[in-house]
């Protein structure tokens, strides 16, 4: 496997992942809120920032998973997404490590 993903300024809470959130249309708010905060209760050493316009969650800095909101629908994403199992064929992509599902 490459280097690890790292984003050594994630911190515990950034008001900026909630003021990205609460920014998204009213239709795409609940889901973006809802999953980052799924992903948020991932463990104790989660930490977050904003990365490239998103969201994005670490596990202490190394980068794990995203929301992005779009014009028409939300997306899951994960940094190694390529490297889980994926029995049910959710997830979407075809680069070399992200994958992520679309909501």
């Amino acid at each position: 496997m490459d280097a690890v993903f790292r984003l050594p300024s994630a911190v515990k809470h950034d008001p900026a992942v909630d003021t990205w959130l609460r920014a998204q249309r009213v239709d795409l708010r609940p889901l973006v809120e809802k999953w980052f905060q799924r992903i948020r209760a991932c463990g104790d050493d989660v930490r977050e920032l904003m990365h490239d316009g998103c969201p994005t969650a670490c596990v202490g800095d190394a980068a794990f998973a995203y929301v992005g909101a779009f014009r028409d629908h939300v997306n899951v994403g994960f940094f190694y997404g390529a490297l889980l199992e994926d029995p049910a064929r959710l997830l979407e992509g075809s680069g070399k490590r992200g994958r992520h599902v679309k909501l």
